[in-house]
């Protein structure tokens, strides 16, 4: 006896599912299924340097930014971290109350301030990227090298497309 598809079985109701719009799943939507894995591979990242450095996951996105892009404005942390303006200056002012960043007046347009690195902040930093390089290793070490380098290719190719729509 062969398997057969369901819509195979019965060739009226396959002609009547393809004529109506086919009800999306959530759980088989993609835009879904890449936001809550992005949340939970940045929550499990985020538990590490939580509980030893007593970092948000905004305040780690402003400070990797930093350290690796050095000075910026709160417009370009916006622009580079993807968070919206009010969580990159709730994350902004926290990280100067904790001297981890410093503010300094922008030459070019005296409305807005550079933010960067203290020395303390550098050195956590320093501290939370070997932790997060280590994690990032224990996550995509469920696929292979081949099918890392096709991931990436496959985000990067996704971001430009949605920059271009």
């Amino acid at each position: 006896m062969t398997a057969t598809l369901p819509n195979q079985a019965h060739p009226e109701q396959a002609q009547l599912e393809q004529a109506r719009p086919r009800q999306a799943r959530l759980a088989e939507f993609l835009p879904y299924l890449l936001s809550v894995t992005s949340n939970a591979v940045s929550d499990r990242i985020a538990d590490e340097y939580r509980a030893r450095f007593g970092l948000k996951i905004p305040e780690w996105r402003v400070m990797a930014v930093l350290g690796d892009m050095g000075p910026q404005t709160q417009r370009e942390l916006v622009v580079a971290t993807r968070m919206d303006k009010v969580a990159v200056n709730r994350a902004c002012k926290v990280l100067e109350e904790r001297g981890l960043v410093a503010r300094s007046p922008n030459e070019s347009d005296g409305r807005s301030h550079h933010l960067e690195l203290t020395p303390a902040g550098r050195g956590v930093h320093g501290e939370i990227m070997p932790i997060a390089l280590d994690m990032e290793h224990r996550l995509f070490d469920a696929l292979d090298a081949e099918e890392r380098l096709q991931f990436r290719a496959q985000l990067a190719r996704l971001f430009e497309r949605v920059n271009s729509l």
